[in-house]
């Protein structure tokens, strides 16, 4: 009887298989139905227009490859201009967005914690944030002069509120009932921190995370725009000045891919972060 189910079970595990392989690639040709649809209209609509302004997909796509990816040498590698350009933006990007990470969730949970600061910080956080950060990168150019510290300040600035409110509000959405039991049983500091508050605020934190990070790929290119000497938002500036739209567009695309992998990438660890959660797969 043993052995008769154990083969059922042999050969019940390669069909289960090959129906979660059905349905994961069924899934991912109605997710990206419409994209596809869509470059194809763009690729028609462009090649029928032959407008030099709105170059086709495939001669943006042949202008990412030689321009990025391959150029002179025929490998699949990254070429001179993308290590000069594309290296120093991604680290200025990272770089920022991590010391607004640090500061801004530490700040945010103190600050959901503490209902008194909040009363007496809460409209100065209300103002800043109002405050469209590409507005004050000419101020941060006078200041810091050009330069990465210049850059640096407008990504920390623009993404660190996103990141200082979803964490208050993530601090502020503890149970109290986990507040009454840590009372009743004396947790200590550190523990009711790092135990209860942390794991209550995460759903909220990633979600400021996803926000503070699109932000800052934004942030990036724009503070390139205004006299960096490398990067995205230079090779920008100098498509668009010599009218080489191709290569304008380029970037463009080569932004929304790393986008798109930025956020892939986040989504993963949030949801191997939260597996704990109920409703989480």
């Amino acid at each position: 009887m043993t052995a008769t189910v154990d083969a059922v079970r042999e050969r019940a595990t390669p069909a289960r298989g090959r129906r979660r392989t059905t349905s994961w690639l069924a899934g991912f040709a109605q997710r990206w139905a419409v994209f596809v649809a869509a470059v194809a209209v763009w690729q028609v609509a462009a090649a029928s227009a032959a407008s030099a302004f709105f170059p086709p997909p495939s001669r943006i796509a042949q202008q990412v490859w030689d321009g990025w990816l391959v150029g002179e040498s025929g490998r699949p590698l990254l070429t001179d201009v993308a290590i000069d350009n594309l290296l120093p933006s991604l680290g200025r990007m990272f770089g920022s967005w991590l010391i607004a990470v640090v500061v801004g969730v530490t700040l945010g949970i103190a600050l959901g914690r503490s209902a008194k600061a909040l009363d007496y910080v809460g409209p100065l956080l209300a103002f800043f944030r109002a405050i469209p950060p590409p507005v004050l990168a000419p101020v941060f150019l006078l200041v810091f002069n050009l330069g990465t510290p210049m850059q640096v300040a407008t990504i920390v600035f623009g993404v660190i509120w996103p990141l200082i409110l979803n964490s208050v509000d993530g601090a502020r959405s503890v149970d109290p009932t986990q507040y009454a039991t840590a009372r009743a049983f004396r947790l200590p500091r550190r523990q009711w921190v790092f135990g209860v508050v942390v794991p209550a605020a995460l759903p909220k934190v990633f979600a400021g995370l996803r926000v503070s990070l699109s932000l800052a790929l934004i942030l990036m290119v724009i503070s390139e725009l205004l006299g960096a000497v490398d990067g995205l938002g230079y090779q920008l500036n100098i498509a668009k000045s010599s009218f080489d739209f191709p290569a304008m567009w380029a970037v463009v695309v080569l932004l929304g891919v790393l986008g798109y992998l930025f956020n892939s990438v986040l989504l993963v660890v949030e949801r191997r972060v939260l597996r704990w959660q109920p409703g989480r797969k």
